[in-house]
């Protein structure tokens, strides 16, 4: 039996589900999820290890229209790098909801000239099914998809059919990783992540796009994670949202946070957060590499 390995890069405009569709593949949550766009911020290694072979999956932030801003800027150019050197394209849409962010996503795909599957993401949400054929062929009119697979990421139906078609497409090879691990990302990123994960569906109307997270002590102590977290806003006033009366609401949102990484890291972690404040640093690119937020 021969053995494939290879990239495959997850695009597609925000909120289509990349990410639920990543941890759905790899049987675990690796990608924070909620339902604001923009919540996937840098690209993220998925790896799926099989008999017969090992996909690498790339996540990638949603290709978006909107706003100027060096973090807008940022989102889309990791989107666009990670199309360069990957294997095979998983386009994910939202079943019958074709928007002009989508055709942005498909003209990058042909311009980086790289095979392309289809995923048509919700199904769960359309019945009958029927009524996804003439969207499906309008889909197969626009581009010589080498696939086009109906999928749902809430409830993994048809993801295994997926996963054997991104693998067909891979190249004969050894495996580009170790079979057990999951991701090239560090411990001190994930435990970032999980933390941003709680605020933005906490505070999903205030503040989602003017909160990060950077990680300044990640120490094992005793049997257990020592975790210090600052959280970055960009205004005093939004400091003030967080803490909420008395500082409930961090404290809420931090317990929660710990509860993830408990689960997440398969330890006890404490966890201390601050929350500081550091001007319009969504907008400035020096504050954004300062924050971590490199291609």
């Amino acid at each position: 039996m021969s053995f494939r390995s290879g990239y495959a890069v997850l695009v597609g405009r925000p909120n289509v589900g990349k990410s639920t569709l990543l941890n759905r593949l790899l049987g675990q949550k690796l990608a924070i999820t909620s339902h604001k766009p923009q919540t996937t911020r840098h690209r993220i290694l998925g790896i799926r290890s099989q008999d017969d072979g090992q996909i690498v999956f790339v996540d990638t932030p949603g290709i978006h229209d909107r706003g100027g801003k060096a973090m807008n800027q940022y989102l889309n150019r990791t989107a666009y790098t990670a199309l360069q050197d990957v294997d095979v394209a998983i386009f994910v849409v939202q079943a019958m909801a074709w928007m002009p962010e989508d055709e942005r996503v498909l003209n990058a795909i042909e311009r980086a000239g790289v095979p392309a599957i289809v995923a048509v993401n919700k199904v769960d949400l359309i019945s009958p099914k029927e009524k996804l054929l003439p969207f499906m062929q309008t889909l197969a009119s626009r581009h010589a998809f080498v696939e086009m697979v109906p999928v749902s990421a809430r409830d993994g139906e048809n993801a295994e059919v997926l996963a054997q078609a991104v693998l067909n497409r891979l190249p004969e090879g050894e495996p580009i990783f170790p079979d057990d691990q999951l991701s090239d990302r560090s411990e001190r990123f994930f435990a970032a992540e999980l933390l941003r994960e709680q605020l933005i569906r906490r505070y999903h109307r205030e503040l989602p796009y003017s909160v990060t997270v950077e990680i300044e002590r990640f120490e094992e102590v005793d049997g257990r994670y020592d975790i210090g977290a600052v959280i970055w806003v960009e205004r005093e006033s939004q400091r003030a949202i967080l803490l909420g009366k008395g500082g409930e609401a961090m404290k809420q949102a931090a317990t929660a946070a710990r509860k993830a990484m408990n689960d997440f890291f398969q330890t006890r972690v404490h966890l201390e957060v601050w929350i500081k404040v550091k001007k319009s640093w969504s907008s400035d690119e020096a504050s954004l590499v300062s924050l971590g937020y490199t291609d």
